[in-house]
């Protein structure tokens, strides 16, 4: 049986951690979120940023950056769509795209400054 390499355990672990808690702060949480949790979503983000390698850097920023805009947009949209119908649904997948951007920001901020440095020094 061949030996799988773990290079990045940690930054796995924080990844799939933070997006079940992301989804369960949006679905339970809905407009009071807990500050606390807030934070542990943004420190598992910078924990998930670090430890991104570099050969796969540019595959996180472009997936992330997708993702953090995505998600901003439609938030928009479901913001707006949600006061002019009055529907909960959308209140509630906003809710679960903002705590993923939480995550998801600072994950992309990390990778980008490493990403710059590493270009700095060559």
């Amino acid at each position: 049986m061949p030996i799988k390499y773990r290079e990045n355990v940690i930054g796995a672990w924080a990844f799939l951690i933070g997006v079940v808690l992301a989804i369960s702060v949006g679905i339970f949480g809905r407009n009071k979120t807990d500050p606390f949790l807030l934070g542990i979503l943004a420190l598992l983000g910078i924990v998930v940023g670090y430890f991104v390698a570099e050969k796969e850097s540019q595959t996180f920023l472009l997936a992330s950056v997708s993702l953090v805009l995505v998600s901003f947009a439609g938030i928009q949209g479901l913001v707006l769509d949600a006061a002019i119908r009055g529907v909960s649904i959308g209140r509630l997948v906003s809710a679960v795209l903002g705590a993923l951007l939480v995550m998801f920001v600072p994950a992309t901020i990390i990778v980008a400054l490493k990403t710059v440095f590493s270009l700095a020094k060559s």
